[in-house]
């Protein structure tokens, strides 16, 4: 009886699943991000190890490992796959150090949601959470990438950006530039800072700024169904540039051929970016049928489990 473990990485949070050979969830775990690009090398190699003892611990049917990580003849573990955000030849080499885990396959962050939109079959996905990316399967089975190069270099569609552009308007409200709306009041409220000076020093200073940037995207998707105008530019802005990284690995790979293409993410499943996406499709005239995508990511890591 063997048994495998799939890990879905990301920045914000690392989910875990243990599954028996049948494909049965034995163990779930739930701990913190473990990016490289946060936590540097070391950080994140240790919180991974830390992670994966936590869900072995749940399970009385596969031992723990040893803590000299050497090899344990008692191992049921059959196969480990690490669907992590960071730098792909990071993880592979940290999957090579491994032991106890049996075949470790290591791959993009991407690659689950990519299974739960497509299942195996050429279309694509449009994902946005606090990061964003496109995916896509070709006819030839290849997986292509567009988009997805994280806060320091843009993320159109994803939390980090919305909260940046949601921001710079509200602080233009503080400021005077503009006429002051809910969103200015909803930027004081987050912060607990009235002015305009204070506020931006603020999220120049403070720690965890990036955090605190793309935890007022919900305020703003709140406010934009609300109808606060300042907040719908500031959605409609980063997801037309967002649908434009999607067209244009679409029509890369498929032409005018009609394809699907998954929706997935907290982002992009809110019913106002949800409108606005239809919208911006039909104005191109892109020819995708949207399947908008529910299931958490680690679903997709149990569906790849099984297929391997």
């Amino acid at each position: 009886m063997s048994h495998k473990i799939g890990v879905d990485g990301g920045g914000t949070k690392t989910e875990l699943i243990l599954v028996d050979p049948t494909g049965a969830i034995l163990a779930r775990h739930v701990g913190t991000g473990c990016n490289p690009s946060l936590l540097g090398p070391d950080g994140a190699r240790a919180k991974l190890r830390e992670l994966l003892q936590q869900l072995l611990a749940q399970s009385k049917i596969v031992p723990s490992l040893q803590d000299d990580n050497q090899p344990n003849p008692k191992s049921k573990i059959s196969a480990t796959h690490l669907y992590m955000a960071g730098a792909p030849a990071f993880w592979r080499e940290t999957g090579d150090e491994l032991k106890d885990f049996g075949r470790v396959i290591t791959g993009d962050d991407s690659l689950p949601v990519l299974e739960l939109a497509t299942a195996g079959n050429p279309g694509l996905v449009l994902h946005a959470g606090t990061g964003s990316f496109v995916a896509a399967r070709g006819l030839d089975n290849s997986i292509h990438y567009c988009g997805g190069l994280g806060w320091r270099f843009g993320d159109p569609g994803s939390g980090h950006e919305l909260g940046r552009r949601a921001l710079s308007r509200a602080l233009l409200e503080l400021q005077g530039s503009v006429e002051r709306t809910a969103l200015g009041e909803a930027l004081c409220a987050y912060t607990g800072i009235p002015d305009y000076a204070a506020t931006s020093r603020y999220f120049y200073t403070t720690p965890d700024a990036n955090a605190r940037v793309a935890g007022f995207a919900p305020h703003a998707l709140a406010l934009a169904k609300a109808g606060n105008a300042h907040s719908v530019a500031a959605l409609k802005e980063t997801l037309t540039e967002f649908v434009d990284f999607g067209r244009q690995i679409s029509t890369r790979l498929f032409g005018a051929t009609p394809v699907f293409c998954g929706v997935s993410g907290t982002i992009l499943n809110h019913e106002t970016s949800a409108d606005l996406l239809r919208g911006l499709i039909t104005a191109h005239a892109w020819p995708v049928t949207l399947n908008f995508i529910t299931a958490a990511p680690i679903e997709g890591v149990r569906r790849l489990l099984a297929r391997s």
